[in-house]
């Protein structure tokens, strides 16, 4: 999405925080402590609710993850989107795996009734082009990511993990340097989605949240990026299409006269779906696998009044915020080709203190205050789960959508075999903590 990201960075059942139950058994002379009694899970939503995390989750002390975590149980939410970056599990060669720094998380969340959605990122310093020197790099070798996937797959998927995303936002040269390069990243998607799918029969593969930025200096526009992509054909090889819909200070069911992310999904000339109608995959569901609006930082912040959206607007209220919150969920809901609805983020960065100004938007996306409290916003989006589960629940579900973790054919065309493109044959083919958190691309301005 748009302001430099910085840590961000599925489906199924969810929430409440593991129970244990010591009893007093009569006669036994003693206390006998029983095993951890499952989180009871809710009924799953359409779209699938879920908090973005980025990079931060792997470093947080114990306490920390808990807290983080217990934001997305506490909202309603069944999908923690977190990063499993390639650069920190084998930064020193193809034979280093440092696992222990995700496994903590995958088991935290499963603690919760949560889901988890790695987003498979950052190359590391053997794996990259020559002269690249950041793990924003594209890999040398597609093949290396994929055994990197197959293995990840291998680890997490008996471990309840079946949902992946392919890299965050590579339409930006933030996070595929040095430019944009539809041809690479379709070849590594490719790749990584053929290794996913073989290593696990129920991967859900989803192509990287494309950012909605315009295009130049390196980067492109979110729809030139897809359809370059799908030119090559790795839609074909996916199971659904990852997009960051950021749009404050305008609620995401708005309609204005330049079209805003969300508008770009299928309400503009050139869309999303267009693209993928074009390719033949008109089927394929769209994630978004972050969506939010920051609370603070330089410039002036906006409440949405027509009048109070100018040329310095950098963010928004709490409480428009917490009515952007409220919105997303309802407009995403309405959209039966919309498959996942991601916030970013469950908190406020430390340095997001004080007024604001002088600090990025990045460090206000939070639900949460830098000291815990909550925004409007966590109360808002709380609500709007329930009432969507509620509804869906009592039958007057909106339609249903593909979704994640099951087996079904990888962007089939109609009237083609699973798993076969048009030709009827098969189209799958096969930071190192010390460089600091990861940001987000930059925005062009609010609302575009």
């Amino acid at each position: 999405m748009g302001g430099a990201r910085r840590r961000r960075s599925g489906t199924r059942w969810a929430v409440a925080a593991v129970v244990l139950v010591s009893l007093l058994l009569a006669g036994c002379g003693g206390a006998t402590r029983r095993r951890a009694v499952p989180p009871a899970p809710l009924p799953p939503t359409r779209p699938v609710t879920g908090i973005a995390y980025g990079d931060r989750l792997v470093w947080m002390s114990d306490a920390d993850l808990a807290a983080a975590l217990d934001t997305a149980v506490q909202v309603g939410a069944t999908l923690v989107r977190a990063d499993l970056s390639w650069d920190d599990i084998q930064h020193d060669g193809p034979g280093s795996h440092a696992w222990y720094l995700f496994d903590r998380v995958v088991a935290a969340a499963a603690a919760r009734g949560l889901t988890v959605l790695p987003v498979l990122t950052g190359t590391p310093p053997w794996a990259r082009s020559a002269g690249c020197t950041v793990p924003a790099c594209g890999p040398h070798d597609a093949a290396r990511f994929a055994a990197f996937a197959a293995a990840a797959a291998d680890r997490y998927a008996p471990r309840g993990v079946h949902d992946w995303e392919l890299w965050n936002e590579p339409n930006l040269t933030t996070f595929w340097a040095p430019a944009a390069d539809p041809a690479g990243y379709a070849a590594t998607v490719e790749a990584g989605a053929a290794a996913l799918h073989h290593a696990d029969p129920h991967a859900f593969v989803v192509l990287g949240g494309l950012s909605p930025v315009g295009s130049g200096h390196g980067d492109l526009a979110p729809t030139v990026f897809l359809d370059r992509v799908a030119r090559q054909g790795a839609t074909r090889a996916v199971d659904a299409i990852g997009y960051h819909p950021y749009s404050y200070p305008y609620l995401p069911s708005a309609t204005t006269s330049f079209g805003t992310a969300w508008e770009q999904i299928d309400r503009t000339k050139e869309s999303l779906r267009s693209v993928l109608e074009r390719d033949g995959t008109p089927g394929l569901p769209i994630w978004l696998t972050e969506e939010g609006a920051p609370t603070g930082g330089p410039g002036a912040a906006s409440d949405g009044a027509p009048g109070d959206i100018g040329p310095d607007t950098t963010h928004v209220t709490e409480q428009r915020q917490a009515e952007i919150a409220a919105d997303a969920a309802r407009t995403a809901a309405a959209d039966p080709g919309i498959g996942a609805l991601v916030w970013y983020t469950d908190r406020d960065a430390a340095a997001a203190t004080g007024a604001g100004q002088g600090t990025s938007t990045e460090d206000w996306y939070g639900l949460r205050r830098a000291d815990g409290s909550a925004k409007p916003a966590l109360a808002a989006l709380r609500t709007a789960i329930a009432q969507l589960r509620a509804a869906q629940s009592s039958g007057a579900a909106t339609p249903a959508v593909r979704t994640a973790s099951l087996p079904l054919s990888r962007g089939t065309a109609p009237g083609t075999a699973p798993g076969n493109g048009p030709s009827g044959r098969a189209r799958r083919s096969a930071r190192r903590r010390g460089a600091g958190p990861r940001r987000r691309g930059a925005r062009r301005c609010p609302g575009r």
